[in-house]
Parts: C-alpha cells; sequence; structure tokens
C-alpha cells in the first residue's frame, strides 16, 4: 500500500530537469562566462530560500511499455525565494534549452511567474537570457501553420508594473519577447560585454541594410544611453547585487510602506565643506554627487540610469533610515539644462516614487530647459512638461532645496506651487524667468545702442541688476520659504523625512 515507487520517480524527474540542457550545453553556458539559471537563482536570493514551483514540467519522452526514460525540463525556472529575508518571486531563463526561446518553455507556467507576484503582492525578479518569444522560421515547418502573435499573460506583466517592484536583470543576448520583458520592468540592469537587447538580432537587421555586430546593435553602450535599460554593470555578482540593492528601498507593493532601517549616522551631523561647495563664479561647475552624499544618510546613496539623461540625476537614498527618492540636477552636464531625454527620465522616475509612496527630495540647480535648434527637434518642451505633470501630479511629500539656480518653467517644475512648499535655499541661490546673463542685451537693447559707452553700460546695468538677484531680496517677500546655512541641509531634510512619513498612507 505504499506510494514509494511514485515517490522515487519523483525524485528522478527532479534529478532529470536539475540537468537543465545536459551536460555539453551547460558547459558551453560556462564557456561563455555566463552562470546557468540554477546557479543565478541561488546566487540571487538568501541562501536555500528558493523553493521552485512546477520543477517537473518539461517534456517528457517514454518507451514502448510506458517508462519514462527522459526528461527535457521547461527552460523558464520560477519560484518563491526571500532577499534580505523579505518574500519574493525570482525566476531565469534556461539558456542551455533551445537558446532561452519562448517556443521550448510553457507558456502557462510563465504566466503563473506573474500572477504569483501581482496576486501575492510580491516583487518580482526577472532574469533574462533568450532569443525571443515565437522560436524560430523553422518552427513553423514543424507546426505545420502559421498565426497571428500574441503574448500570454502580457495583462499580467501590466498588472505588475502597477502593484509591485519589478527588476529585469539582462543577462546574455535578448530579443524580442526577451528585450520586451527586460523594458516591462521598474529597474532594469545589463552585463557588460555579456549582454545584448534587441527587437531582433544582427541576422535580421542585416536583412535591412544595417550590418552590426551583437555590441554595435545592442549592446550596453547603446542602451544605457538611450534609457531603455537603467544601468550596466561588470559582472552577473553586480547585476545580482544592484538587483538587491534597488529592491530594499522599495514596499513589496503599493499596498505598504517601504521600511526604514537602523541609522547610525547622526541628524544633527553638519559638513563644513558644504559651506564652500558651490562656487561664486556663475559658470562654474560643481559636484552634486558630493552634496548628496554629504547629506543623505553615509554610504545609502544608490543611483540609477546614471548614463542617461545626464543632466538629471535620479537616485534612492535614506534620511535617518526612511528611505526617500532623490531627483537632483547636475550642472555638469548641459549646466543643468533639462533636455529632451532628461525630462523624460525625471518623468519616469517621479511617477515610480509617487506609485511607491516613497517622499521625493529635489535638489535643484536648473537653468531651464535646453535651448536651440537640437532641443526644439527633439521636442524638449513637451518632455519638459511631461515632467513638469508628473511633479504636480504626485502626491506624496516633496521638499525641495534650491542650491543655486531655478530659471524658466523648468524651474519652476521643481515643485507643486499649489501645495505647501517645504522648500529651502542656499545663500548661492539665483532665480528669475531668464538668466540675468542670458537677457540683459534683449531687455535694455534701446539703452545701450543710445550710451556712449555701451560696454561700460552694460555693466553699470549689470551692477544694478546683481543687487536685487540677491536671495536674500526674494526672501523678504517670501518668494521664498527659508534660506538656510548650508550645513544645516542634512538636519531639515531629516526633519522632513520624519514628518512626510507621518502623512503617507
Amino acid at each position: 500500500m505504499s506510494w514509494k515507487k511514485e515517490v522515487d520517480e519523483l525524485g528522478q524527474r527532479r534529478a532529470m530537469a536539475e540537468k537543465m540542457g545536459g551536460e555539453e550545453k551547460v558547459a558551453r553556458q560556462h564557456g561563455r562566462g555566463k552562470m546557468d539559471a540554477r546557479a543565478r537563482l541561488a546566487a540571487i536570493v538568501d541562501p536555500g530560500s528558493f523553493r521552485e514551483i512546477g520543477k517537473i514540467a518539461g517534456r517528457g519522452s517514454y518507451g514502448p511499455d510506458g517508462e519514462l526514460e527522459d526528461l527535457a525540463a521547461s527552460n523558464f525556472i520560477f519560484g518563491r525565494a526571500n532577499i534580505d529575508g523579505r518574500p519574493v518571486v525570482a525566476s531565469a531563463d534556461d539558456f542551455t534549452v533551445r537558446g532561452g526561446a519562448a517556443d521550448a518553455a510553457l507558456h502557462r507556467k510563465f504566466v503563473q511567474c506573474e500572477a504569483m507576484a501581482h496576486e501575492y503582492r510580491l516583487p518580482l525578479i526577472r532574469m533574462i537570457d533568450g532569443t525571443g518569444g515565437g522560436g524560430s522560421v523553422k518552427t513553423l515547418e514543424d507546426m505545420g501553420y502559421t498565426y497571428i502573435p500574441h503574448v500570454p499573460g502580457w495583462h499580467e506583466i501590466i498588472a505588475n508594473l502597477d502593484t509591485v517592484p519589478v527588476v529585469a536583470l539582462a543577462l546574455g543576448p535578448t530579443a524580442g519577447l526577451g528585450a520586451a520583458r527586460v523594458v516591462a520592468s521598474h529597474y532594469s540592469v545589463m552585463v557588460r560585454g555579456l549582454s545584448q537587447l534587441f527587437a531582433a538580432g544582427p541576422a535580421v537587421a542585416a536583412a535591412i541594410g544595417d550590418t552590426l555586430d551583437r555590441e554595435e546593435l545592442g549592446g550596453t553602450d547603446v542602451h544605457t544611453r538611450n534609457g531603455v535599460v537603467d544601468d550596466e554593470v561588470a559582472s552577473e555578482a553586480e547585476a545580482f547585487a544592484a538587483a538587491r540593492r534597488f529592491l530594499s528601498y522599495l514596499p513589496s507593493s503599493i499596498h505598504e510602506r517601504a521600511a526604514r532601517t537602523e541609522c547610525r549616522d547622526p541628524v544633527g551631523r553638519r559638513e563644513e565643506a558644504l559651506l564652500s561647495v558651490v562656487p561664486r563664479e556663475a559658470k562654474m561647475v560643481y559636484s552634486m554627487r558630493r552634496i548628496a552624499d554629504a547629506v543623505f544618510d553615509q554610504g545609502s546613496f544608490f543611483e540609477m540610469g546614471a548614463r542617461w539623461g545626464r543632466a538629471v540625476i535620479t537616485a534612492f537614498a535614506r534620511l535617518d533610515g526612511y528611505p526617500v527618492a532623490v531627483l537632483a540636477s547636475d550642472p555638469s552636464y548641459l549646466g543643468g539644462s533639462w533636455d529632451a531625454k532628461t525630462s523624460e527620465k525625471a518623468e519616469r522616475f517621479v511617477k515610480m516614487a509617487d506609485q511607491f509612496r516613497l517622499p521625493i527630495v529635489h535638489l535643484v540647480d536648473n537653468p531651464g530647459f535646453m535651448i536651440g535648434g537640437e532641443a526644439e527637434r527633439t521636442g524638449t518642451i513637451r518632455y519638459g512638461v511631461q515632467a513638469m505633470n508628473a511633479i504636480y501630479r504626485a502626491t506624496v511629500p516633496l521638499a525641495s532645496l534650491v542650491v543655486r539656480r531655478a530659471y524658466g518653467i523648468a524651474g519652476s517644475a521643481m515643485s507643486n506651487a499649489e501645495r505647501f512648499q517645504y522648500r529651502f535655499a542656499w545663500p548661492s541661490g539665483d532665480w528669475g524667468s531668464l538668466p540675468i546673463e542670458g537677457g540683459v542685451e534683449v531687455a535694455y537693447k534701446s539703452e545701450l545702442e543710445a550710451a556712449e559707452d555701451p560696454a561700460a553700460h552694460l555693466e553699470a546695468i549689470r551692477e544694478r541688476l546683481n543687487r536685487v538677484r540677491s536671495p536674500f531680496r526674494t526672501a523678504e517677500k517670501y518668494g521664498v520659504e527659508d534660506i538656510i546655512d548650508p550645513r544645516d541641509t542634512r538636519p531639515l531634510l531629516c526633519e522632513f523625512a520624519e514628518l512626510a512619513w507621518r502623512v503617507l498612507k
């Protein structure tokens, strides 16, 4: 009356599944410098926490007596695991089985992975290493018919984007559906030299006259600069660490709040270097990242998307242990002016912060939207207004710190002026509808033309205007709420974080 025979067969099937594509193909995977799918899953989650779901799903082959001879496992592996003690859904494509192509997978298994993350409100990790959705053209001959394409379970992918943090790691060549699954995430990473991403690979691109190798067509230098992928790293281990760190700032779903962590960095820490970090010469640049490192909890600053939309820095950080989203100007690129890509990046990040209920800290040094022919051709004003709309629509608390410039429409996009302005400015603040340096000649054109010494007259006008542009004059009229000693920035932002987390739902 024992079921030992069936239990033994279960063990046999599990052992067959663990062989993946077989010794030769697994060795070939390792020979390319790539980890296999099971090793990746073990490496990214807490040790011993992964429980696989649907392990023995695949295609069995049977002898004439009906006995199992072999099992070709599905090339999609997923299960429940922990990251830093918190439950997640983790998945990995197995490139050793049909190159990770979806025609070697079981579609229901893929859909169930996405559905589990959504229904149980769990962060989702996708490790993608596959050639696409429908296999090769040769598959059609085997099937004997063709079809109008569809993606099973795409509605679950959309549902996850709306409710839980989704991380996608491109860990090899990813094309078609694989590429789409990378992009349909909140945070995506490629490994330099190992990962490529394309709508269709080099052979297909060559058919339309684009003869490019994998790196030229879809390497990290392409996609981390155009905003398709957020970050590049040097190894798979770094990709796993980045994924874990990203998730550490976010709640498990939109139905929870992110976790506060223990903080040993004193709230009252005052950095003397902040008193002189901004140059008195308006055209000189400085490091906004240096300011961020000084005011946020030490070691907590986690930047994403550093290689695209570079006039704005997007990052997570902590203030007295409270996680916050950071939007910061970068005056070392385009002088901090927002071009189309910068605006797109800011919009996406603000929307994500609002979605997952993270307070926003905006460090401002923005001379305006980028101007000129290229800016007009790329639609900068449209993307800029969309970024401004995202900031105005955000419902989470937002604190802004005007470090230096805030000019024009872009300057007004630093916060929602219709709400309480939790805002500070440094004495280096410089603002207005138009930078004085660029508008004097236009505004005083007739006066300068009539002057005996136009150059001297221009200098006199500038001297008068420079007295008016003092930030203290603005504060007199309550045009800015508070001008602060730069050394007080951290204590004041920590106070904001505590108040913000009191009102977050």
